[in-house]
């Protein structure tokens, strides 16, 4: 309906359609359902820890098929910033068939960052955000009919939770998701993804009145430390970019 509204033209050739599906089945469908299906055997927060490797697979994964080259500290930035979400779930974890699911997410999550980042510029970012979610729900709707009974209890907790599921988790999260990796570099945009997990416990404690261990903080300084060695620029390219001062 929004698009009807904006009257954005719609992709052109099964090429440019079949790009937007194959997004979606990474990006909604891959990510959304292995991160929810693991849940069956691991906690909320061990699939967290997983899916949000996505930044380090994506550094692994451009190095290996683009031949893109990322300084040491870089590296040491997205490992960093991947010890602290594990210490902000104190080092939770175990090794189970939820463990393998949801690291099919985290890799799913990274080449859909990539595909995104590759294919992105050739897109609306509405357009983009409405299609992948389609392809997504559509593939999710099928496999749920083949694997469980699908059903929807109304109130007014369900449909509230539904329409922030939807407005805020989906379509404005997609939408500035898909913006970033459209104009910057997808491994630098990615190391933000490791304040997910913990804005994940901060949210528990402030909504549901959890506890919060020291741990949490600790693993906090150490995402900020990762996101900064992530995003730094080098010497050299500083130089580069600094105006040039000429003597009178």
């Amino acid at each position: 309906m929004a698009l009807a509204l904006r009257k954005q033209p719609l992709p052109r050739g099964w090429r440019a359609w079949g790009r937007i599906v194959l997004i979606g089945l990474f990006q909604s469908a891959g990510v959304m359902g292995c991160a929810y299906y693991s849940m069956n055997w691991i906690s909320s927060g061990e699939s967290a820890i997983i899916t949000f490797t996505n930044p380090l697979i994506v550094i692994v994964l451009s190095a290996l098929l683009y031949k893109l080259r990322y300084r040491l500290s870089q590296w040491i930035g997205v490992i960093v910033g991947f010890v602290g979400i594990l210490f902000t779930f104190g080092w939770h974890m175990s090794f189970t068939p939820g463990t393998w699911i949801g690291f099919g997410g985290a890799i799913s999550f990274a080449v859909s960052t990539l595909l995104i980042k590759r294919w992105g510029g050739g897109y609306d970012t509405f357009v983009l955000t409405a299609y992948q979610m389609l392809a997504g729900g559509v593939a999710l709707l099928l496999l749920s009919l083949w694997t469980e009974q699908p059903h929807f209890t109304v109130t007014t907790v369900s449909i509230i939770s539904l329409l922030y599921l939807t407005l805020i988790c989906s379509i404005l999260q997609f939408s500035l998701w898909f913006y970033l990796l459209q104009h910057s570099d997808s491994a630098q945009t990615s190391s933000y993804l490791f304040l997910a997990p913990f804005f994940g416990v901060l949210s528990s404690w402030v909504l549901l009145g959890e506890e919060v261990q020291w741990f949490v903080g600790a693993g906090g300084v150490l995402i900020g430390v990762g996101i900064y060695l992530v995003n730094r620029r080098s010497a050299k390219k500083k130089q580069d970019v600094s105006p040039t001062v000429t003597s009178l």
